[in-house]
């Protein structure tokens, strides 16, 4: 693939990318390795650019064996299969299946980077943050991060067990000490991102539920008294068949707020599982009311790093900061790395028809 980016295609890519890489990270257990290092949170705080990103492992492989974490009374082990197991399905590399199972191919946790120019990053000494209670025994994946003007810092993350995939939330105003809110919305959800002010005196959430039989992989909008309760949930976008975002959606960092209304940046995948980036325009006082949606991608994966990896042909975004009409979007490629692009906020709109 020649990496040039479709008409449609609104990113002006970093050219240091990849920002982060596994080959940057020693693995937190001994007999595990990186995967991957992707789809961070992003957040401004102390005069610098932070990364909250999510740090995938997995048991270091062997010649013709199958490693998968496995969780077992609090604690993940690894399953050490034969790679010809017929009962192994490992179509999906990301979701492997064993005797009608699925199960993980990695958990994950939570680490820090930060920078003072927005391109080059170093780890934090700590936190690491990790799954906490029998609804995160897999880990903590996804974060999206939502800064409040009290100085609150509000991380949704997708919450992972046996059970299933459910939304997790801590809070914090220092990155050192963090209060665990748990299980905020139930299984199956994932997607989940905070808009930045209270709507109406409530706290208001984007999120993504799921449908098994009936229904399909949309974003929905929620809202709460105390960001533990939630209600009034209400679908607002829905997958459009045979497009780019035809098989599942769902939000990407925090709306943003601007004069024509909420920005929210989304994922859209198709049925080939190959994942872009779209935008959404909600009304400014009723954010269940759609204006504006892109028809066509603003973002696509086209550069190498991109494309090749774990799970080629993605781009996967969960945060960015806003300065003036540019807006830096920190994003994973290809289930593997972190990368970093800018985009105008007036080429979004005009991709929106507004």
């Amino acid at each position: 693939m020649s990496g040039r980016a479709p008409s449609s295609d609104l990113a002006a890519r970093f050219s240091g990318n990849p920002l982060l890489a596994p080959r940057d990270l020693m693995p937190s257990r001994e007999d595990f390795e990186v995967l991957s290092v992707i789809n961070p949170g992003v957040f401004r705080h102390a005069g610098r650019t932070w990364l909250l990103a999510r740090v995938a492992e997995r048991p270091a492989p062997a010649p013709g064996r199958v490693r998968i974490p496995v969780a077992r009374d609090g604690e993940v082990r690894v399953l050490d299969l034969r790679a010809d197991d017929p009962g192994l399905d490992v179509s999906d590399p990301r979701e492997p299946k064993y005797k009608g199972e699925g199960l993980l191919s990695s958990v994950s946790h939570l680490r820090l980077f930060s920078s003072a120019d927005g391109k080059t990053f170093t780890a934090a000494d700590n936190p690491f943050l990790r799954g906490e209670g029998a609804y995160e025994t897999y880990g903590i994946e996804d974060p999206r991060v939502t800064a409040f003007a009290d100085g609150r810092f509000i991380l949704t993350y997708t919450a992972v067990s046996p059970c299933g995939y459910g939304i997790g939330a801590r809070v914090t105003r220092d990155w050192a000490r963090f209060g665990h809110l748990g299980l905020i919305l139930p299984i199956p959800n994932k997607d989940c991102t905070l808009f930045p002010e209270r709507i109406d005196g409530a706290y208001a959430a984007l999120n993504r539920p799921s449908g098994v039989i009936v229904g399909g992989h949309d974003i929905w909008l929620s809202f709460s008294p105390d960001l533990v309760h939630w209600g009034r949930h209400r679908c607002v976008a829905r997958c459009r068949p045979g497009a780019w975002d035809g098989a599942r959606i769902g939000v990407n960092g925090p709306p943003v707020r601007l004069p024509q209304g909420w920005l929210v940046l989304y994922h859209g995948a198709d049925a080939s599982k190959r994942y872009c980036l779209g935008a959404l325009l909600l009304d400014p006082e009723d954010p269940r009311q759609v204006l504006a949606r892109t028809r066509e991608p603003v973002m696509q994966p086209v550069a190498p790093y991109e494309c090749d990896g774990f799970f080629g042909r993605v781009v996967f975004s969960n945060g960015h900061v806003v300065d003036g009409d540019t807006l830096t979007l920190y994003y994973g490629a290809s289930d593997t790395v972190t990368c970093g692009a800018g985009l105008r906020i007036r080429d979004i709109l005009s991709a929106l028809g507004v």
